[in-house]
């Protein structure tokens, strides 16, 4: 079991190593150069390398065991830095305040405490380092305590109070204390945590309002500023405060800022301005990769995979993160094998190219391709572990992430917050309670619990297991508790069958948002209760949350089941009016809903589309199958093959089935048979029931039953009460007594009654 695994948490070492005495002279250029390799080397992830260095080198001065303490820390190797740390023999202030943020980083409060209490001497930097690590472990009490215990402060001391105060969602006390600061204290910085923690929250209108009030105080808004401004503007969905914003840039000589015009072009794709997007991406003087990267990225985001291609082959010179964009939009559009074509090309890939790749893989259900890929892999970080962990989950290996986890534990490394939530996520897929509480026990001695992605996992996971009472104590104990966290909750309840208190829940919420509307109106939906989720989304947009696609998915949905091709209507006038009709899986959604509706405007959809996805050729398909309308399935089925879209099963069934509607048995046979021959698809039993209800249409009955008793899988009542209604139509009374002796034996005489 996993208890029994996890040694690396024992107690720190604090035996001291060999002191290696310098035996010669160095010169303090080539110690330099010493630390620096150190540095290098530990920033790249090859420790041991860095190891070796600093065991070579004869003559160490301060910064040399520094350096070491800290490439070890970088590299979540916490054991070997504390054990360096008690060996260092001449540590200064600068060495014990690297120990402190290293327990800080992983969550090991109570040793970063002592080590605090230890220091022989603390200055402004020390203490600094105390109070922001109590900040990053969501301990804001401690924080404030010790905050008011400093003998001194300055700009950092406040803005690392106000940072947690705002990451914690507590606006309130974040203003109390940015009041409390003297004005010539604040910093640009100060100005930016406080716009960008009300952008976090959703409070886009506090944080404009913030943005004036600096814009008129004597601070001179620099690149960062305008960046965040920009950020408070976007999430107002006022695209004329971004021209605003543009023009405050050209005024302070910004508007040829490469990453003043790439926050624009990022508002712009925000807001589902891609036409916009465009037009300024084209205007740009100056370009950087992250320009490049977020303009194939919402190519990507709106499916247009053509449009990103194109851009990616206008680039001048493809740095390693482009190449890594467009090989993850690859990657996540199917094309698994252009994305590797592009790893090939990558002289050097980072460890970030290999996790994108990895990813990849598991994306598209190539587990031995990303497995082998994580072996070769020359360098791995906390993420490449949880890239292969989540890879596992994801198709459905749970047992094999938990195997992996363990792997990880079993090097002593120190898992990050990702690779805890995806291992969650497998214990929760497997209802795994014990697992589960097992690493849930491991992030309390890591500290890893006060992270609010894996507190929202726990929630998650316990919810899963039908543990309510393990979710409200989770829930309470959290220290940091945003947007995701009552979402969790919400979502946990509405698993469980507990939609009154999930409403409670939400009714309790400090900041609602679309996702816990939209949860609640699927919950509904999913009851069958629609026009008690139309009711729950009139009050959604009366508080003035403005709906996603996932909203509009589900109330499509009813609409379609209810046949309320009016309501219907209106809601596609919304999507119109929300900028949300771009999406594939909206146009999807408003397909389907036209086509129960016995409505041709889902054609209409399908036409006017900028991008399809395989759904959407199958949604078009089965609506014409619904509607009778035969001649255009086939149109449509043979335009999907000629675009390069392979059909799968349900394509086949949404053309078999429009074909026996329109009684087109010579399209309809060869159909079937290409989807053996040519597709190398076997036919389910549904299939062999359209064939049975097209031949059976035509009167082949005959053909029909042979098709029956000579096809490869069982045959059930529902394919044999197809031709039984065709022996009806017919007259054939001699197989109908066959076929209605065939579905007595199985038991349905309500079938020949009802027939």
């Amino acid at each position: 079991m996993i208890r029994r695994r996890i040694g690396f948490l024992r107690s720190f070492s604090t035996h001291s190593l060999p002191v290696l005495r310098p035996k010669q002279r160095f010169h303090p250029s080539e110690i330099f150069k010493c630390n620096q390799t150190i540095l290098r080397l530990a920033k790249l992830g090859r420790v041991k390398e860095a190891r070796q260095v600093f065991d070579s080198t004869p003559q160490k001065d301060s910064v040399t065991w520094n350096s070491m303490i800290s490439g070890y820390i970088e590299n979540g190797c916490l054991k070997e830095a504390n054990s360096l740390f008690h060996s260092f023999e001449g540590k200064n202030v600068r060495s014990w305040t690297i120990m402190l943020n290293g327990f800080f980083k992983y969550g090991f409060i109570d040793e970063a405490r002592m080590v605090f209490e230890s220091m022989p001497e603390r200055n402004i930097v020390s203490w600094n380092s105390l109070v922001s690590g109590y900040v990053q472990n969501g301990d804001l009490r401690k924080a404030r305590e010790m905050f008011n215990k400093m003998p001194e402060r300055n700009v950092s001391s406040w803005n690392s109070m106000i940072t947690g105060y705002c990451r914690c969602g507590m606006m309130k006390e974040a203003r109390e204390m940015f009041h409390r600061m003297e004005d010539e204290l604040r910093n640009s910085v100060t100005w930016m945590v406080l716009v960008s923690g009300y952008v976090e929250v959703k409070e886009y209108r506090e944080a404009w309002g913030v943005f004036l009030m600096m814009l008129r105080s004597v601070t001179r808004p620099d690149q960062a500023l305008l960046v965040v401004g920009l950020s408070a503007a976007s999430g107002l969905n006022d695209l004329d405060l971004v021209l605003c914003l543009r023009t405050v840039g050209i005024k302070l000589g910004l508007e040829d800022d490469v990453v003043v015009g790439t926050a624009v072009l990022n508002s712009y794709t925000r807001n589902e301005s891609l036409d916009e997007a465009i037009k300024f991406f084209e205007l740009m003087p100056r370009k950087n990769e992250y320009t490049w990267t977020t303009m194939i990225t919402a190519f990507s985001h709106y499916s247009k995979l053509n449009d990103a291609v194109a851009l990616y082959e206008r680039c001048g010179e493809k740095s390693v993160a482009i190449r890594t964009t467009m090989m993850s939009v690859y990657a996540q559009q199917g094309n698994i094998y252009e994305a590797r074509r592009i790893f090939d090309e990558i002289v050097n890939p980072d460890v970030i190219t290999w996790n994108a790749m990895i990813s990849g893989y598991a994306q598209n259900g190539l587990l031995e391709e990303a497995k082998d890929l994580f072996l070769r892999m020359p360098v791995r970080n906390p993420i490449s572990w949880a890239a292969m962990i989540s890879g596992f989950v994801q198709n459905g290996s749970n047992k094999e992430a938990l195997d992996l986890f363990v792997e990880l534990l079993k090097t002593g490394s120190i898992p990050n917050h990702w690779g805890f939530t995806s291992v969650l996520l497998a214990c929760a897929n497997d209802e795994d309670i014990e697992a589960g509480r097992q690493i849930h026990s491991l992030t309390i001695k890591s500290g890893a619990q006060n992270n609010s992605f894996v507190g929202n996992s726990l929630i998650s996971m316990y919810a899963k297991c039908k543990q309510m009472e393990d979710v409200s104590q989770v829930f309470n104990a959290m220290r940091i508790r945003d947007t995701v966290s009552w979402n969790s909750v919400i979502s946990g309840l509405l698993e469980n069958c507990m939609l009154d208190e999930a409403i409670n829940i939400l009714k309790n919420m400090p900041n609602q948002d679309v996702v816990s509307w939209t949860a609640i109106i699927s919950a509904y939906v999913r009851d069958g209760q629609g026009e008690d989720a139309l009711k729950i989304f009139l009050d959604m947009l009366a508080v003035g949350i403005k709906p996603n696609y996932l909203t509009f998915t589900s109330l499509l949905s009813t609409c379609g089941n209810l046949a309320a091709s009016k309501l219907g209507k209106q809601l596609h006038a919304l999507i119109i009016k929300y900028g949300l009709s771009s999406f594939v899986c909206v146009c999807n959604s408003l397909i389907s809903m036209y086509s129960k509706c016995g409505s041709v405007d889902g054609l209409h959809v399908f036409e006017d589309m900028p991008g399809r996805d395989i759904v959407t050729w199958n949604a078009v398909l089965t609506g014409c199958a619904q509607n009778g309308l035969g001649k255009e399935a086939v149109e449509i089925f043979e335009e999907m093959e000629a675009t390069g879209v392979p059909p799968d099963e349900i394509s086949f069934l949404g053309v078999l089935g429009a074909c026996s509607h329109a009684g087109l048995v010579d399209q309809g046979r060869a159909y079937f048979i290409s989807m053996t021959q040519d597709h190398g698809i076997k036919p389910s039993v549904y299939h062999y029931t359209c064939m049975v209800d097209l031949l059976g249409g035509a009167g082949l009955l005959s053909e029909a039953e042979a098709l029956i008793q000579n096809m490869p899988v069982e045959a059930d009542s529902a394919i044999w009460d197809a031709l039984f209604t065709a022996c009806k139509i017919h007259g054939n009374m001699k197989i109908g007594q066959r076929v209605a002796g065939r579905l007595l034996k199985m038991g349905h005489k309500d079938l020949l009654l009802r027939s």
